[in-house]
């Protein structure tokens, strides 16, 4: 790319998707990109989100969490054993997260009372060791920002943003940012989002083994150009500056 250096700031390295290739995956990504955080959910999530790093360290920066879709049904005391491990490895971590609610796919009221239960439990935790947090929300985006919003959280991302427009204004009014995955470079929803919120606001990511720009193949750490390619062709930018003021929000959101 020529002097292009990206940050995939959402991705799942350690799932199983990646069991057959994850080295080759891991020096694809190592060609085009400047860092790669790898984001745990749940125990053995965090536990693996480690690991990779402690074997990439500079390079992969783990987060650990808790999904919410899992958080509609989990036991407390799992929930607990996360809070524990989380703070046990406090130091070792760039974000607290993913967590947050997903009404797409938790419909009863009861899976999604514990869900924003759950998500108040890593809010708080965040707040309290003054890390930046990644939220996960679908169909419930306001509620999610609402319920930030009642908490001293000093950096909120909000990846793989799906909401409205209105919802990521009022986000980006608050400070915080939204994260741009490589589905905008095939959905309308996504491109009109990238068209309406400014650059400033913006993180990348692939949120992989999921969301590929290429049909039929796996997601990866390296596709996050096509996010980054498609911001600059919506925004009638240049690659370098949309990849410069990308890059730039990411160190500063992650301290990288």
């Amino acid at each position: 790319m020529g002097g292009i250096i990206i940050i995939d700031v959402h991705c799942h390295l350690d799932f199983k998707d990646f069991n057959r290739n994850r080295e080759e995956v891991i020096e694809r990504a190592r060609s085009k990109l400047r860092a790669v955080i790898d984001s745990g959910v749940g125990l053995g999530g965090n536990r693996r989100a480690l690991e990779l790093a402690s074997l990439n360290p500079g390079f992969i920066c783990p987060t650990m969490g808790f999904h919410p879709v899992d958080a509609s049904k989990a036991r407390q005391d799992l929930i607990g054993e996360v809070v524990s491990q989380i703070e046990s490895n406090i130091d070792l971590i760039v974000a607290v997260g993913e967590t947050g609610m997903d009404f797409h796919h938790t419909r009863d009221e009861e899976g999604r009372r514990r869900q924003e239960e759950t998500f108040r439990v890593f809010v708080e935790l965040a707040a309290e060791h003054e890390m930046p947090l990644v939220v996960h929300a679908r169909d419930a985006e306001e509620r999610a920002l609402e319920t930030v919003l009642e908490y001293r959280v000093p950096e909120v991302i909000f990846h793989c943003y799906g909401g409205s427009i209105e919802t990521a204004r009022r986000i980006l009014d608050e400070g915080y940012y939204i994260s741009i995955s490589t589905l905008v470079a095939f959905s309308e929803h996504h491109m009109e989002l990238v068209r309406a919120i400014p650059l400033e606001g913006m993180l990348t990511e692939t949120d992989s083994p999921y969301l590929s720009p290429f049909r039929g193949k796996r997601n990866e750490p390296a596709f996050v150009e096509e996010a980054v390619r498609a911001i600059a062709r919506i925004k009638d930018m240049d690659l370098e500056d949309v990849d410069s003021i990308t890059t730039a929000n990411a160190e500063r959101v992650f301290g990288l």
